[in-house]
């Protein structure tokens, strides 16, 4: 790793959160809907720089970040060559007209992400963010099959605008605004043996199971309006559950039987996460399109809808109004970053970085997972792991209140902890793909005494 990458342990000089940070809280709520930031006593921090591992809040506190900031420092905090990508943008270009008068760094974007996909040709869309992806796939499927409806999976999340929420499964982001979502979203058990989903539970086999629902759904009435299959290669906030193999490719399969558009969610997984590239790598399994996003800029709301160019091809030509853009399309400094970062992946060998380190952290897990009786399972693929607190040895019942403490009690000690999961039960672990060894093991070493003391 480069001298420039900031590993450093916890400092504490303030009980987080500080006094700036409360101060800040008080102030946030003054002006934010209340629906967006959780406030009390205990949360949050607020950060004021970070780099590589670390992060520093308003207080001068140093922490160690372990979630990446919702994946997205993928090459580390406040990347050197990303930050001088954009320096050197800002002195040139700061907004282009995307789908008008394109800026320049728009084509090197789109070449450079042609020359990463599955496929021997490929059509790219940009976006401003993940669900925006999710939605420009959505409707390259509808545009591909005439049809309107969509197979999704019991645990997904694919983002909260309206077309990417109907997708979405958790009933706390989609109830509330049911009745304007697309109707023809149907949803099929996502395979894992620890805690099945409803109408799996007990199957010996529960790829052959998730597989006969989807099936099911397709032959059922109103099976016939379904053109697209969306699914997360590995779910993220679903709780970094891994389907066991042969999933992805009995989807496939499906997929290529009936003409329907296979949709792999990446905006998580990909560049690097899991140990490949892309997760579908570690089935060997191409899908139609791929939505990645944020390790994609590691720093500026950027991501992208990929896809074969026979598929992609369903799109019109534009006859001076795009149908589907935005204002802020191809913005070049969100380009330049890209550029940069995809850069920095492949510089730094995060892949295999993350395959080795992923390694390392889940053999010091596993041994923590023998020694702490509310660890019910360590999963997940790369640095995307996994803790699933139960409430007893050998139960799956979540216990949530459980991970909640130990957030607050690691942030307290400096250390940045997501939890996840439908149970909001699941300790995620997504650090940067820079993190040192050292700092995993001083991780591990936190996570085994505050359980200790949480549980005894």
């Amino acid at each position: 790793m480069s001298a420039h990458d900031s590993n450093l342990p916890p400092r504490i000089r303030v009980n987080p959160p500080g006094p700036r940070s409360r101060s800040l809280a008080r102030r946030l709520r003054s002006v934010e809907s209340r629906n967006i930031t959780f406030v009390s006593d205990e949360f949050p921090i607020f950060w004021r720089r970070a780099r590589g591992s670390n992060v520093w809040d308003a207080d001068g506190n140093r922490f160690v970040d372990l979630s990446a900031g919702f994946a997205v420092a993928g090459s580390g905090h406040r990347n050197p060559r990303i930050v001088k990508a954009l320096r050197r943008q800002i002195a040139h270009l700061l907004h282009g007209m995307g789908d008008v008068h394109p800026p320049e760094l728009k084509v090197r974007l789109l070449e450079r992400l042609a020359k990463l996909s599955p496929w021997s040709e490929s059509r790219g869309i940009l976006a401003n963010s993940g669900s925006e992806a999710i939605e420009a796939a959505l409707k390259t499927a509808r545009l591909r099959t005439g049809k309107p409806g969509v197979i999704a999976f019991t645990g997904a999340y694919h983002g909260l605008t309206y077309g990417a929420l109907a997708v979405t499964d958790r009933e706390l982001f989609r109830v509330p605004f049911e009745d304007q979502l697309n109707r023809h979203v149907f949803r099929a058990p996502f395979p894992q043996s620890f805690r099945p989903a409803s109408g799996i539970e007990g199957c010996s086999d529960p790829v052959a199971a998730s597989l006969a629902a989807v099936e099911r759904i397709l032959t059922d009435p109103g099976g016939e309006t379904v053109g697209c299959v969306i699914v997360e290669p590995v779910q993220g906030r679903g709780g970094d559950v891994v389907p066991p193999p042969g999933f992805l490719a009995g989807l496939a399969r499906i997929c290529r039987e009936r003409d329907l558009v296979l949709v792999f969610d990446e905006i998580y997984t990909g560049l690097g996460r899991t140990g490949r590239m892309f997760a579908f790598e570690h089935e060997e399994v191409v899908p139609d399109v791929i939505c990645i996003g944020k390790a994609l800029s590691g720093a500026l709301p950027i991501a992208a809808c990929l896809g074969s160019a026979q598929v992609m091809e369903a799109w019109p030509a534009s006859s001076g109004e795009a149908k589907h853009t935005s204002t802020f399309l191809g913005n070049p400094l969100a380009c330049a970053a890209a550029i940069a970062s995809l850069g920095e992946i492949e510089r730094l060998h995060l892949p295999a970085r993350a395959e080795e380190m992923g390694e390392y952290l889940r053999g010091l897990l596993d041994s923590l997972a023998g020694r702490q009786s509310r660890i019910g399972e360590i999963r997940g693929r790369g640095l995307m792991i996994g803790i699933d607190l139960v409430l007893d040895r050998g139960s799956t019942d979540p216990d949530p209140t459980l991970a909640e403490r130990l957030t607050l009690s690691a942030l307290r000690q400096g250390w940045i902890l997501l939890p996840g999961g439908p149970h909001g039960n699941v300790i995620s672990l997504s650090p940067p793909l820079t993190i040192s060894r050292d700092l995993l093991r001083l991780a591990v070493r936190m996570l085994d005494e505050t359980l200790e003391e949480l549980t005894s």
